[in-house]
């Protein structure tokens, strides 16, 4: 028994995250009056030239999926959109789809950024059974569009999830690129890149840059815990606590207990206040020069 209109247009839609092309209708012997009554009824909605989606449920990644339809069989998610599939920057929102094609139709589409680039093979794979750019060849393109502070966050997140070694993106880069001696300088710094969550920690960070203070490693596990700072050879720890920070009595409770367990383990944990990162940082670097310098206490103290 054949299937019906409705029964091919869903069996395409299940395995593209609910979305079909013309192409695709038309090749399964849908006609194009059959296409038009259902984009009236809103059974297919048009996302681009050619591109439906079906019903009103927008799948996760569904838009980027759909720009890669749009824009033909060479087309891969790149730049900033490729880093939100990787999960190395946060989610875009509505901008619009960053698209790079390897060759191939490269006109203006609505809500798709497309890039004129040269793509290898081994630049391209699959993510989320969608198209992309592989993650060295994603935080190459990154490196020309994005900030240092966010793309030394890029690179650590991408460190953390195994998706590279640091050496084979250094091997990978190609002199006069766009960002190319940003990413070398940071690949190549002794700590590496810092990852960090949250604007006080980025103060933080930059604020110990500026002085040239000893690098620390960032959001690394010590024992049962995770802390902000870790002067590893010192044995010291910083928590930095941002504007919001102790909205409820168990946060404050958990914390002071981590501290607590820190201590006990011979470590010595400054704590540095939101107020005091921005309204007080020569104390707080004074602070944290002279325990570096002479070494921590076993005991805890407030910077």
């Amino acid at each position: 028994m054949p299937f019906s209109d409705d029964e091919l247009i869903e069996q395409l839609a299940a395995g593209q995250r609910g979305l079909v092309t013309r192409t695709q209708l038309r090749a399964r012997g849908i006609t194009a009056h059959a296409i038009a009554s259902r984009v009236r009824a809103k059974r297919l909605r048009l996302l681009h030239r050619g591109v439906y989606r079906v019903g009103p449920v927008i799948a996760p990644h569904a838009r980027e999926l759909a720009a890669v339809l749009a824009c033909g069989p060479h087309a891969v998610v790149s730049h900033r959109s490729a880093g939100w599939l990787w999960q190395l920057l946060p989610d875009p929102g509505e901008a619009p789809v960053d698209i790079s094609l390897r060759e191939g139709d490269r006109g203006r589409r609505r809500n798709i950024s497309v890039h004129r680039v040269h793509l290898r093979e081994h630049d391209v794979t699959t993510c989320e059974d969608i198209a992309v750019t592989t993650p060295r060849r994603t935080l190459i393109d990154l490196a020309a569009v994005l900030s240092s502070r966010d793309l030394e966050r890029a690179l650590a997140i991408a460190e953390r999830l195994n998706l590279l070694e640091r050496r084979d993106l250094l091997s990978a880069q190609q002199a006069g690129r766009p960002g190319a001696p940003l990413l070398r300088t940071l690949l190549q710094t002794d700590a590496g890149p810092a990852f960090t969550r949250s604007e006080a920690e980025d103060q933080f960070l930059a604020l110990i840059r500026r002085a040239q203070l000893p690098a620390p490693e960032t959001n690394v596990r010590v024992g049962d815990y995770e802390v902000d700072f870790y002067w590893r050879r010192e044995r010291l720890v910083v928590e930095v606590d941002g504007f919001a920070f102790h909205a409820n009595t168990r946060k404050f409770d958990s914390d002071r207990r981590r501290d607590a367990w820190l201590t006990a383990n011979g470590l010595h944990v400054i704590r540095v206040t939101w107020r005091q990162l921005t309204g007080e940082p020569e104390v707080v670097l004074v602070r944290l020069a002279q325990t570096l310098t002479h070494g921590g206490m076993h005991a805890t103290q407030s910077a």
